[in-house]
């Protein structure tokens, strides 16, 4: 009998310790959202005390589930909410330190919850709460899908998730029902708008390239030969993305836009897993997501983090903004400014529609021309609402030239994708550190124009920047493409991309004339990242004066300081290229026979 009381009184303790465990998890969870979402160091203690009680959590739950099933009553859906918590802290510790391993741990845990069917039950317990998490489970998995590029299973996530809404509505009738509905819609809308080309197996199925320079991330095979040089002294490291165009496929606080250029910045993450891994245990009947500690990236004093030396992590840090105002835009700038290490770069990449001055003639060029809008207001607030295009107005929410200035005090990297590009041509370099801005057409032939879809389906610049090939055949009209031919047409662009590395490292430094490159070119040159940058944007500035109907020169990409032209963009062994890959597309027609005269 004293036994007994013995384990009841054991078991009760078990059930008060899961119950513990259980409410500060959720504590230190809820506390995420109160975290500064700038700086690297003001976060990471606080997410790593989160770390450590969700293991404790999970391995108490695997270890006691006999119990916690009796005398607790634990239900399957508590087990895949724990789950699913742990999926979104990897989410976010992906999106706080840019290091896309975290991205397939995340994954892993939210393909255990389907694939163990922990929410299988959620109807049945007369909770439309309930039935919200599962959805929103579905919603964050389908972005760490997207995010990894497995379409397929992100179409299938898809159906189930259309599924899920219909049962939810039809059972509760929630006042939430249209959200739902629009979430549906959204999702569906920037999947289309994502294939902008179909890659076809031989079976005629459309396929998705990871590792054939198709959009993908950067790997050992996508990485542009350099010959490398004294002067390539530049490591790209704090990197702010800013989405605020109009009318273009997003989801998650993600334009198409956003979407592919981070995938451009960002190295193809490893099959490594670690120790708090759902992939460990996969195998067996209701095999848990094994945990045992908060993974090692992005710790203070950890390899590829480490603080005051030149050890540098895979990806550059970065910041997600979706239509920011002109203020978080500035705090986020001056937050990758503070903490960019001796030797590292910062770059800024902002689609967004332009605001144009009224201005006849501007004597100051920082704020005269006009500039981006950061964030749209049509309440009439602050002198007035923003149009998405062709109005002109003077406008508080409006990112200017000017505003950059006190930034290139160290060595900056900007990509203005927006009708008002050019406006950013003018920015003086007072402090003498490399500057370089890649500026996107400020127009697109009538063809495209009268596309509708186009605006939806994301800017062709940053297209060029993402997948130059891809961009190449959109502009050609060029839907679906079999593998075996996209393969030898990759082939084209790989060769177009080491000849013109080759061009950029041989051409002389710092004289303004044709043959020279700035030396900003050259620093920058060293680092992956913006050496792929730089030659993508030669790539569709080529491809751009050579196809007929991108006629003007608002209508091609400018750069500053300018590329030489006769040493590299004109240079004849880049169009006789070009128009062999055009030849091999059997798209010859759409280009004339040399480059069109300013």
């Amino acid at each position: 009998m004293v036994k007994m009381e013995s384990t009841e009184e054991q078991d009760r303790k078990l059930v008060l310790e899961f119950i513990h465990l259980l409410e500060k998890s959720k504590q230190l969870f809820n506390g995420l959202r109160d975290l500064p979402q700038y700086g690297h160091r003001q976060w990471q203690a606080y997410f790593g005390r989160t770390f450590d009680v969700y293991t404790k959590l999970w391995k108490f739950q695997q270890q006691h589930r006999m119990v916690l099933d009796s005398k607790y009553g634990l239900k399957r859906w508590q087990i895949g909410e724990i789950a699913s918590k742990i999926g979104q802290l990897y989410y976010h510790y992906y999106l706080r330190t840019s290091e896309t391993n975290y991205l397939n741990e995340a994954y892993q845990f939210y393909a255990a919850i389907r694939g163990r069917a922990y929410y299988s039950r959620a109807i049945k317990e007369d909770r439309p709460d309930l039935m919200v998490k599962k959805l929103r489970y579905y919603a964050r998995f389908i972005v760490v899908c997207l995010l990894l590029k497995k379409m397929k299973l992100v179409r299938e996530l898809v159906t189930e998730l259309e599924k899920q809404i219909q049962e939810y509505t039809t059972t509760y009738e929630p006042e939430d029902h249209l959200e739902w509905s629009l979430v549906l819609e959204e999702i569906k809308g920037f999947i289309k708008a994502e294939a902008a080309v179909a890659v076809l197996h031989a079976d005629s199925n459309p396929i998705v390239l990871s590792h054939s320079g198709s959009g993908s991330r950067l790997s050992p095979l996508t990485t542009p030969p350099c010959e490398r040089s004294p002067h390539m002294t530049l490591s790209l490291q704090e990197i702010l993305i800013v989405g605020s165009a109009c009318e273009q496929a997003k989801f998650s606080e993600l334009t198409m836009d956003m979407f592919r250029m981070l995938q451009t910045l960002e190295r193809e993450p490893t099959e490594t897993t670690h120790p708090m891994s759902a992939s460990h245990g996969l195998h067996g009947h209701d095999a848990s997501p094994a945990a045992s500690r908060i993974p090692p990236y992005g710790v203070p004093g950890s390899k590829g983090y480490m603080e005051n030396s030149r050890h540098y992590r895979d990806n550059p840090h970065k910041y997600l903004l979706y239509k920011p105002s002109i203020s978080q835009l500035l705090v986020f700038l001056a937050s990758g400014f503070k903490e960019l290490p001796p030797g590292g770069a910062l770059l800024l990449y902002m689609s967004a529609d332009g605001c144009f001055s009224t201005t006849k003639h501007p004597e100051d060029y920082g704020y005269e021309l006009g500039g981006l809008a950061t964030s749209v207001k049509r309440d009439g607030v602050d002198g007035g609402g923003l149009a998405c295009r062709g109005k002109s107005y003077k406008e508080t929410h409006c990112l200017y030239p000017g505003d950059l200035y006190p930034f290139t005090r160290r060595p900056m990297f900007i990509i203005i994708d927006s009708d008002n590009s050019f406006v950013f041509q003018h920015i003086p370099r007072y402090f003498g550190q490399p500057l370089v801005v890649l500026m996107s057409p400020q127009d697109v032939p009538p063809a495209f124009q009268g596309r509708a879809e186009v605006q939806h389906h994301g800017s062709l610049f940053t297209l060029f920047l993402h997948s130059p090939l891809t961009a190449l055949c959109y502009i050609c009209n060029v839907g679906d493409v079999p593998i075996h031919h996209w393969e030898r047409c990759q082939s084209y662009v790989d060769h177009f991309i080491t000849e013109a590395s080759r061009l950029v490292t041989r051409c002389r430094i710092d004289e303004i004339d044709q043959g020279y490159i700035d030396s900003s070119y050259v620093q920058f040159f060293g680092d992956d990242f913006l050496r792929t940058l730089i030659l993508r944007f030669v790539f569709c500035d080529v491809v751009l004066r050579l196809h007929r109907g991108f006629r003007g020169r608002h209508m091609r990409p400018r750069c500053e300081p300018p590329l030489p032209s006769n040493e590299l963009l004109e240079h004849p062994t880049l169009s006789h290229i070009i128009f062999q890959l055009a030849t091999a597309l059997d798209v010859r027609g759409h280009f004339s026979d040399g480059p069109e005269c300013d």
